[in-house]
């Protein structure tokens, strides 16, 4: 039913050796301009500015959770029996294309933007894109069928828990890639004894029993890996930069519009209204840091500050908050220098490794106990039981301008 590609066309990859491409859809996608936006993306967003070879990109990600998804049904009979050839495709093209609506500099532009990276991987899939054309070439609704994968509404939740759920093919790759490019070790974990031991039950992926201390160390990754990269006070500190400058940018369209005339790039994206798939394409980073050198020579001296912070790393400084007087008494301190507006801010990050939702059993990592019983991670894990019932750790801290 599917066209395949007469040779299997391979791309070399640090993390998984190769990645194989035998369906010609596939391929086509990869190469579509939309995929292809992923190399001016990346994974990381401000990461590289503590940890400087993060410098990896949303299509590499991409790829990785697509060939894991290869995997997980090519190597494992209880997932290729579970699934027939036209859910498989798609599920395949949900794990390549289930970032494919991300801006620049990874979650923060959603923040600072208003907008949302799944909304715009929907829009992509079914709007007149490219990757549209593509896809309902190859079979009229594959689609809408891709999209229902991504966005949790397919009736069939073995897929979208292949592609979202809680042990899937996005975090075990962005985990080993953002280790491997950060440096660090936190997220290593065995890849190819967790895929050796999941199994399909009742519809759904589970884990067998001799499998959990694979997961368990799967988990802690999780749990280093946000800590260590992910929260990074640094990269909160670029972020915040980011988030003041788009703030000053629609202040300014209020009260001197004349100074946002050498960017017309990000017009739609300080409107924050009627963002077209074609606004979305030309938004990349190479198109936010252009703009950057144009705002750090522009008639606005905070413009022309937050610009050149961004570009040449001149971060804020930050401090953890022990109580409620100290904001106040550094606010009033920076007040004297700076407009508190675009040079004071407050940030509290709190993240829990695992936490399965009981309504929703896609969303939670199930053990197959060699008495033939099935338990939710935390149920048959002393270490994830106590992360789950244990505190929430959380931290809050202050970010402004040195000196």
């Amino acid at each position: 039913m599917f066209k395949r590609i007469d040779e299997i066309k391979v791309l070399r990859d640090p993390i998984h050796g190769y990645i194989h491409v035998e369906y010609d859809v596939i391929w086509k996608c990869i190469n579509s301009r939309e995929f292809q936006r992923l190399r001016r993306i990346k994974q990381l967003g401000a990461s590289y500015m503590v940890y400087h070879t993060a410098e990896h990109s949303r299509f590499a990600h991409s790829l990785g959770v697509y060939e894991i998804v290869r995997r997980m049904i090519a190597e494992n009979e209880d997932i290729k029996i579970a699934i027939s050839q036209r859910d498989s495709v798609a599920v395949l093209l949900a794990g390549l294309l289930h970032d494919i609506g991300h801006g620049p500099f990874s979650h923060a532009f959603e923040s600072v933007c208003q907008t949302n990276h799944e909304e715009f991987t929907e829009k992509i899939l079914l709007e007149d894109s490219e990757v549209h054309r593509i896809i309902e070439k190859t079979q009229p609704g594959l689609s809408k069928i891709v999209a229902s994968i991504i966005n949790h509404t397919h009736p069939n939740g073995l897929l979208t828990q292949m592609i979202s759920g809680q042990l899937d093919a996005d975090r075990m790759d962005y985990l080993l890639r953002d280790a491997y490019f950060t440096g660090t070790k936190y997220g290593e974990f065995d890849l190819e004894r967790v895929l050796r031991t999941l199994r399909v039950k009742d519809n759904k992926i589970v884990v067998k029993e001799t499998g959990i201390h694979t997961v368990e160390d799967y988990i802690m990754a999780r749990y280093h890996m946000y800590w260590q990269v992910y929260f990074h006070p640094t990269a909160r500190s670029y972020e915040i930069i980011l988030t003041k400058l788009f703030e000053r940018l629609r202040d300014c369209k209020k009260e001197n519009p004349a100074v946002l005339k050498c960017v017309p790039m990000f017009g739609s994206f300080i409107r924050n209204k009627n963002i077209s798939i074609k606004d979305h394409f030309l938004m990349d980073e190479n198109t936010c840091f252009y703009g950057f050198t144009c705002l750090s020579n522009c008639e606005d001296e905070i413009l022309r500050d937050l610009s050149r912070r961004l570009l040449n790393r001149d971060l804020f400084k930050y401090e953890d908050i022990i109580n409620s007087k100290m904001i106040e008494k550094k606010k009033v301190k920076v007040s004297k220098k700076y407009d508190i507006r675009y040079y004071f801010q407050t940030d509290e990050v709190i993240q829990r490794p695992y936490q399965p939702y009981r309504e929703d059993e896609y969303s939670a990592i199930w053990i197959a106990m060699n008495d033939g019983t099935t338990k939710e991670l935390s149920e048959a894990s002393n270490i994830v039981h106590s992360l789950v019932h244990g505190e929430n750790k959380n931290e809050e801290k202050m970010f402004y301008p040195m000196g």
